[in-house]
């Protein structure tokens, strides 16, 4: 005669207590962190860069950082201003709701139009949407330097209605680790609370 082996209710709650303390312990039950899109992607890399105050300013002095790094150029009359706009507004939303993560990025906006970006021009430019955003310039060559490491195209255009001439380039928004790993690109094209979603994600 088979015998069905009924376990009382305080026996089954002590076994599936043990087995969740063994599990845990293992490690068995814990998710593995998930890889960022740019993991292993060789973008990024030292350059020597002037900001708005005069100083020379490398790759390197932002070590320990999260860096939010950015390619236009202040004459841009729609996508540039746009988008620095945006990460201006993920970064305001990340402050309001973890200070801790918001303080340990730095924004940075690098210019790919040198003959008329000078350093003031820069430092107009990026303080019109947050004072926090550093804003580099360089000679055409220390320029070019950066954005050949940044995986950045960039190309002088035809002239524009009234005098000037536009710069055809790549808009994205590079997040990079304190290491100075790439991370991920940033949706600046949807909006400011979607930068700040991705922000959260990946800073720690």
């Amino acid at each position: 005669m088979n015998r069905i082996n009924k376990s009382s209710p305080h026996r089954s709650i002590a076994i599936a207590a043990a087995l969740g303390l063994a599990l845990a312990g293992c490690g068995a039950v814990t998710a593995p962190a998930e890889e960022p899109p740019l993991a292993g992607a060789a973008i990024g890399g030292d350059f020597a860069l002037t900001n708005s105050k005069g100083e020379t300013v490398r790759w390197g002095d932002f070590a320990g950082k999260y860096r939010v790094v950015y390619f236009g150029y202040a004459f841009c009359p729609d996508i540039c201003p746009t988008d620095m706009q945006r990460v201006a507004q993920g970064l305001k939303v990340l402050k309001a709701k973890d200070p801790a993560k918001a303080a340990q990025i730095v924004p940075i906006f690098i210019t790919i139009d040198p003959e008329r970006d000078t350093r003031a021009v820069v430092g107009e430019f990026t303080a019109a949407f947050s004072p926090d955003i550093i804003g580099l310039t360089g000679t055409p060559d220390q320029i070019a330097a950066a954005a050949k490491a940044f995986k950045v195209f960039y190309q002088k255009g035809e002239a524009a209605p009234g005098g000037g001439y536009l710069v055809d380039h790549s808009n994205v928004t590079y997040l990079f680790g304190p290491d100075g790993a790439p991370i991920a690109t940033l949706p600046t094209d949807k909006g400011g609370e979607a930068v700040a979603a991705e922000l959260d994600r990946w800073v720690s």
